[in-house]
């Protein structure tokens, strides 16, 4: 009897896995449908990474945020900078359409130095880079571990000290190995649109989304498992990285502006931006006055302006 049970049990758990595998991976497929790939695909050493590239004039990357994908990036900002510069935009590691550098969760320097040969193999040589948030922390590691390859540094928002406060559980759950092969699944099964936009609206205080940008953003490519588990991955392993590259910002030479909002709660201006202005020779900080989190979308002429005088200061305008 006691066997018959368990092979019973064995046969449920096999199919309720099944069907959050099929469900996943349809759900996966309508995500990729509504939001397909907006730019071209390269091959980098054997590691696809997906590029939008606009506009004429002095090469300009931008590099998203935590959970983010390029169309973060193309809603306004991109599209406004084009008028001036070549901009590029990358899907960062697992994120997007970009792969995945390694199981492990690719670390700021892997990922800076994968978008770096991506940028060369599209003829930006040594690029003006901005990063906001994480991708703040990418552009950071490529300005200090590559200072010859980066005409001018803007980090916004940006990560770039080491902090106190435990890792969220939400990542401390889904960077486990269960987490990963139980929950990170049934999130991307199950998770319903409303907590996707709920998700959005949180990093935005004390500002609102723009309209139109969650319908642009793309947040289901997010949910999918394969960047659900690159992301934990990556900001479970942040801090540690922060603190061996903090060491490192003196080695930065390119002029560098750095924008950060007063109201930010997410990445906080006094442990981070306040910080690093004085660790990076001839740095500039502008307080943005009551901005939270994402300047580059709620305060874009301060952010422009900050690109502008970084391209200025490199000979560039």
């Amino acid at each position: 009897m006691a066997s018959k049970l368990l092979i019973s049990f064995a046969l449920v758990v096999v199919a309720v896995v099944a069907v959050v595998q099929v469900r996943a991976g349809h759900r996966e497929e309508q995500a990729e449908a509504a939001f397909p790939p907006e730019g071209q695909i390269i091959d980098v050493n054997g590691i696809d990474v997906h590029a939008v590239v606009m506009g004429q004039g002095p090469d300009l990357v931008l590099i998203h945020g935590a959970s983010g994908n390029t169309r973060d990036m193309t809603f306004s900002l991109a599209p406004r900078l084009a008028e001036t510069y070549r901009v590029i935009v990358f899907d960062r590691p697992g994120l997007g359409y970009t792969e995945r550098v390694d199981k492990d969760g690719s670390t700021l320097k892997q990922q800076a130095a994968l978008l770096m040969q991506a940028a060369r193999q599209l003829g930006a040589e040594k690029p003006i880079v901005m990063g906001q948030s994480y991708g703040g922390g990418v552009a950071l590691a490529w300005a200090s571990n590559y200072s010859d390859q980066v005409a001018a540094l803007i980090p916004v928002a940006s990560v770039s000290n080491p902090w106190t406060t435990p890792l969220d559980p939400f990542y401390r759950v889904t960077s486990s190995w269960w987490g990963q092969a139980l929950v990170v699944p049934l999130i991307t099964a199950f998770v319903p649109q409303s907590r996707i936009e709920a998700a959005i609206v949180s990093v935005f205080p004390p500002q609102s989304a723009p309209e139109g940008y969650a319908d642009h953003v793309g947040a289901p490519l997010t949910l999918r498992r394969i960047s659900m588990r690159a992301n934990a991955d990556q900001r479970a392993n942040l801090l540690s990285e922060i603190l061996m590259q903090v060491t490192d910002y003196h080695r930065i030479t390119a002029p560098t502006e750095i924008v950060h909002g007063t109201a930010d709660t997410t990445v906080g201006l006094s442990i981070h931006s306040e910080k690093l202005v004085d660790q990076i020779p001839g740095a500039v900080l502008t307080r943005l006055p009551g901005i939270g989190h994402m300047p580059h979308l709620v305060a874009q002429d301060d952010v422009i302006a900050a690109i502008d005088r970084a391209a200025a200061r490199a000979g560039l305008r």
